[in-house]
């Protein structure tokens, strides 16, 4: 096959205008618009006019990206594929563990956290399911929007950290999110300029704002998931993986001997808990919850037990479906994720030809495998933008081939 031909995968069934734009305003008020939000309301410039904004611009949008997938499906042949149909089993599978749990007295605070979880993996799959990567307008909205992030993050840091919750200058505190919120804004949006990133140039001014940025905002999953995407991002470019191997690991030794110096410059930091996890308060709690897990795990291997724990002492790992989505759950969870992973290994990225498609979905898929295996509970809203990038790029795949097919043989 013509990898040319093959990899012409965004004039493969590109949503309409009005779908286009309802999928990049969703985007853009969900992430970029999540953080601008968020630093006004940390300077005390605006109220906190919708509460803390994530929870209920979701929930707003989830009808209109229902309605705009449900329209491509009718519009387009074969859009509804297996991969879409093993997602929307996931989905359901979680929802009706929700209401069993919830109807026999579950914690209800608990059974709230996972439904929201569960509208956020379903917006996010949408959006990342049917985005336009090449759509300039929305690029150049979310490359301003990048470094507009950046330069709010570097500028209101205080001693090496983002942290607006310090300035004191709420309205209403209660409402303003953490760092981590933020991190999800400016990672998401680092990952689709990204992709799109086709000069070296170009991609290593990304990784240097990107490591300042998160390493000042202290959120140390999305700090490590810029450094995991980087080796994969410029192996995944390159041609001869060796020479690119080389000066990757010569950086990352400089940075291994420069170790000491970096922690008497900024000694409060948090993300260089990263480089002695023993001293880090964070860690030796998550390993403490993951040895709950373990043990509800062993109670109860077959079906786990839902909401055995406190609120917010889930096991930042996919331990937490096992927990409480039962053994089913996490082989179906990560049956969909590292088929997803392997599928994209074997398919496209060893190809001469590349697709921004394929580097988001590649991108995202890894990097919430690692968050899995180390840092998020399941399902995070990461797992439905994988899966969606995914599944955008696989069903362009194979309709390329089809249509490759019909053109060579119009008869068949």
């Amino acid at each position: 096959m013509h990898s040319a031909e093959l990899y012409s995968l965004h004039q493969v069934a590109r949503p309409d205008g009005a779908r286009v734009r309802l999928i990049q305003a969703a985007f853009m008020l969900l992430f970029p618009g999540f953080f601008f939000y968020q630093t006004l309301l940390g300077i005390g410039a605006i109220p906190a006019f919708l509460g803390g904004y994530f929870t209920l611009v979701a929930l707003a949008l989830t009808p209109f990206l229902l309605f705009a997938y449900r329209l491509a499906v009718k519009q387009h042949a074969n859009y509804f594929t297996r991969h879409d149909v093993y997602c929307a089993l996931f989905v359901a599978y979680c929802a009706l563990t929700l209401l069993v749990n919830f109807i026999f007295g579950a914690n209800p605070i608990i059974v709230q956290r996972y439904v929201q979880s569960l509208i956020f993996c379903v917006d996010t799959y949408i959006i990342f399911r049917m985005i336009d990567l090449h759509d300039k307008r929305f690029l150049s909205m979310a490359v301003l929007s990048l470094v507009v992030m950046s330069a709010i993050t570097i500028y209101f840091s205080v001693d090496g950290f983002f942290f607006l919750q310090a300035l004191g200058e709420a309205k209403s505190p209660e409402s303003l999110a953490t760092y981590q919120g933020f991190a999800r804004s400016y990672i998401y949006t680092f990952l689709i300029v990204l992709a799109v990133s086709k000069g070296m140039g170009a991609r290593f001014m990304l990784y240097g704002i990107a490591t300042a940025s998160l390493f000042l905002n202290g959120a140390r999953s999305e700090f490590s998931a810029v450094l995991f995407a980087i080796p994969l991002v410029e192996l995944y470019y390159t041609r001869h993986k060796l020479v690119c191997i080389i000066p990757l690991v010569v950086l990352l030794s400089l940075l291994a001997m420069n170790i000491d110096s970096l922690v008497g410059m900024l000694p409060d930091n948090r993300t260089l808990q990263l480089l002695d996890l023993s001293h880090s308060s964070s860690a030796m709690a998550r390993q403490h919850l993951s040895r709950d897990a373990w043990r509800t795990i062993t109670e109860s291997p077959i079906f786990g037990n839902f909401a055995s724990y406190p609120d917010g002492h889930y096991a930042h790992n996919a331990l937490c479906a096992w927990v409480d989505f039962g053994l089913f759950g996490l082989l179906f969870f990560t049956g969909i994720l590292l088929f997803a992973a392997f599928y994209l290994f074997a398919d496209g990225y060893f190809f001469n030809a590349k697709s921004s498609e394929f580097l988001l979905a590649c991108c995202f898929i890894c990097i919430t495998i690692l968050w899995a295996l180390t840092a998020k509970n399941v399902p995070d809203m990461s797992v439905g933008a994988g899966l969606g990038a995914f599944a955008r790029y696989r069903y362009a795949r194979t309709t390329a081939e089809r249509a490759r097919k019909n053109m060579r043989d119009p008869d068949s």
